[in-house]
């Protein structure tokens, strides 16, 4: 870890932030999909530890239809809600039980409510994290892993921050949230601390682009069908110009004769 001097004549030191080292998913591979069991226990982690500071706006819940939850599942979730239905006749919003055409409810009404319940910080929205940092999963992932029991000689964070080697300029107003054992799997997968990071890490790379699967699908068909494609230009050219190709072109000098003058 790389250190600097805050000044001169300080004895302070300041830590940079580490990078994230690569990781190997699964599902960043070629010809790897989303691991469906792995999504359903992030969700899982999302709903019992995150989802009470950070909200995910962009993910309703017919997205999770066939993914991670079945339609009656999603439906009971939706239905766990209230959400403003249209003005009746009087002009008066009444509340109404959620629908899978919803969207994930955030955990605050407004981003004022959001600072003042987390000491002045505001909770990102999770729905495009892993793209909208450096790192993307890798780095999400070594934050949530990377808390250390105590901050190493030296580093000072400001007050009501945790130290975090990975978060930009060591100080993150997120206090460690994962335990070894704090959520209990249904499928009984040991709840680590890793496990957990790791499946809720996957959870936020498809709720930023949940066709990745669909996408991939499509790239292999693309792949087929121009390799066939290629394979017929090929094999119409070399018959279309097969005469010209073999024809072989000679000269035939005139015989010599002979002429009395």
């Amino acid at each position: 870890m790389q250190t600097f001097r805050t000044g001169e004549d300080s004895e302070a030191y300041c830590f940079h932030s580490l990078h994230a080292p690569k990781y190997p998913w699964v599902h960043e591979q070629m010809f790897k999909t989303f691991d469906h069991q792995a999504l359903r226990r992030g969700f899982q982690v999302y709903r019992e530890v995150c989802a009470s500071c950070h909200s995910l706006s962009r993910v309703p819940y017919r997205a999770l239809v066939g993914t991670i939850l079945t339609v009656d599942e999603a439906k009971a979730l939706a239905e766990e809600n209230e959400y403003d239905s249209e003005p009746n006749d009087e002009g008066i919003i009444e509340k109404r039980p959620g629908k899978l055409a919803d969207y994930l409810p955030a955990p605050y009404p407004n981003d004022e409510a959001a600072r003042f319940a987390n000491n002045g910080a505001l909770p990102p929205d999770l729905s495009l994290i892993v793209k909208a940092r450096h790192g993307g999963c890798n780095y999400i992932f070594s934050l949530l892993t990377g808390y250390p029991d105590e901050p190493p000689a030296g580093a000072q964070v400001g007050a009501g921050l945790n130290f975090n080697p990975y978060f930009p300029g060591t100080g993150i107003a997120m206090a460690r949230v994962l335990y070894d054992g704090l959520v209990d799997y249904e499928d009984e997968t040991p709840a680590s601390t890793s496990q957990m990071a790791k499946d809720v890490v996957e959870f936020l790379n498809w709720a930023a682009e949940p066709e990745m699967d669909d996408r991939k699908r499509m790239g292999m068909k693309v792949l087929v069908c121009t390799t066939v494609l290629f394979a017929l230009s090929v094999w119409v050219k070399r018959y279309k110009w097969a005469g010209v190709k073999t024809r072989k072109i000679t000269y035939d000098p005139p015989k010599p004769t002979n002429t009395r003058l």
